[in-house]
């Protein structure tokens, strides 16, 4: 069943099985409860908005509604005109709800009355029943005594060999079974993580002009009334970028430094493999400016050159303020002749596109939309251009208008 579609609604909620009583309304909405109140939801509210949706539209008989745009529109603010197929932002917010219900159910949930699932597929939740009681009420079964004519059992070291073989074997199925498989997220990641070196994780300062006037001046500020503050602010979404990044490295134990601005050193990027993040405008554009895709903050209108060229990836109508509505994003990840060593840029013409490209790189589920089809890139130098919509001065899920691999 593809993503978006709906089983034939029914007049309750799923149980455990077809003859068992379904769960009421009130014991669903504790359940509900519980789970928004626990510490896998209560670190991302559009989780917890996209969960109470879909349980509530199902529990108020609307389950045949739930598709992924009306989700996208009612709950995510799309606008009426929003197309599934140019966001995904439904589709991997509902993989994530899926893996937090699981994390949930296999710690502080396991002895919670009902589950509350979201079957892969649908977006309509389903509630089980846990039915503990026979096996609470049954009585212990207590072995008899050995009589003392029983003999005892004659381990010979054939059986003590045959059981040792068996533990081994039982011991590496549970190990092939529980293993985490390789994502395409492991794979992107692989050649920057390859060796012991730290990780240098570093963020581009944005300069700032500051009014710096005498109190009481009077009549417009003049050019002279404006300090340069080139080294004192990091942008919004750089910032939620290198804080994805270092929260990913430290989920995999993998040691790195963080380094701002102009305390990143040619010997620093040399030294091991480095993350430059919004590093468009800085005096690293030189990296850049020599792949195959480059931001251009030159010409007018600020946008994407393909090999120098100017491409239709731009902003010709970016405000001064840079407010935008959309922006544009390249993910770099490559050996770079310069450096020898392993180089990952994220920068978007704009902070909302390093914020979205920070949180492809670090989503497995965006990465595995992003590469989808793709193969052979795994070893490869790979360029990504992102492009994202801006809504309430939030990025979306990045798509990915372009591909190149050498």
């Amino acid at each position: 069943m593809s993503q978006g579609q709906t089983p034939k609604p029914s007049s309750a909620p799923a149980s455990e099985s077809a003859g068992a009583e379904p769960p009421n309304e009130d014991s669903i909405r504790e359940e509900l409860t519980r789970v928004l109140a626990s510490h896998e939801f209560r670190s991302s509210k559009r989780s917890q908005d996209f969960l109470r949706y879909v349980v509530e539209n199902t529990l108020s008989g609307h389950g045949d509604m739930l598709k992924e745009r009306t989700i996208g529109i009612d709950v995510f603010g799309r606008s009426t005109s929003y197309d599934p197929s140019d966001d995904a932002t439904v589709r991997v917010k509902a993989g994530e709800v899926r893996k937090r219900l699981g994390l949930y159910y296999s710690d502080q949930g396991t002895q919670d009355p009902l589950r509350i699932e979201l079957p892969s597929g649908t977006y309509v939740p389903e509630f089980r029943l846990m039915h503990r009681q026979g096996a609470e009420a049954a009585a212990p079964v207590v072995p008899a005594a050995p009589s003392a004519s029983a003999r005892m059992p004659v381990v010979t070291p054939r059986r003590a060999v045959a059981a040792g073989a068996a533990l081994v074997a039982v011991a590496a199925l549970i190990w092939t079974l529980t293993r985490p498989s390789s994502t395409v997220l492991d794979e992107f990641w692989a050649p920057v993580l390859k060796g012991s070196a730290p990780v240098f994780v570093c963020a581009a300062f944005v300069p700032v002009w500051n009014l710096d006037r005498e109190p009481g001046a009077k009549g417009p500020p003049g050019p002279e009334d404006y300090v340069a503050l080139a080294d004192q602010f990091v942008g919004g979404g750089d910032l939620i970028a290198a804080s994805r990044l270092t929260s990913m490295l430290t989920r995999l134990r993998r040691p790195y430094r963080l380094k701002v601005g102009n305390d990143v050193s040619f010997a620093d990027l040399r030294s091991g493999p480095a993350i430059l993040v919004g590093y468009s405008y800085t005096r690293w554009q030189e990296i850049s400016s020599q792949m195959r895709y480059f931001i251009d903050g030159v010409r007018r209108p600020i946008g994407i050159l393909d090999n120098g060229k100017p491409t239709a990836w731009a902003l010709p109508n970016l405000p001064r303020d840079r407010r935008t509505t959309e922006d544009y994003a390249i993910v770099s990840r490559l050996f770079h002749p310069d450096t020898h060593a392993m180089l990952v840029e994220l920068a978007g013409i704009t902070q909302y596109g390093t914020d979205a490209a920070g949180d492809l790189v670090t989503n497995p589920d965006l990465m595995a939309e992003a590469l989808h089809g793709a193969t052979g890139w795994q070893s490869k130098n790979l360029q990504l251009v992102l492009h994202v919509k801006v809504i309430s001065g939030a990025p979306t899920s990045p798509q990915v208008v372009a591909r190149y691999f050498w």
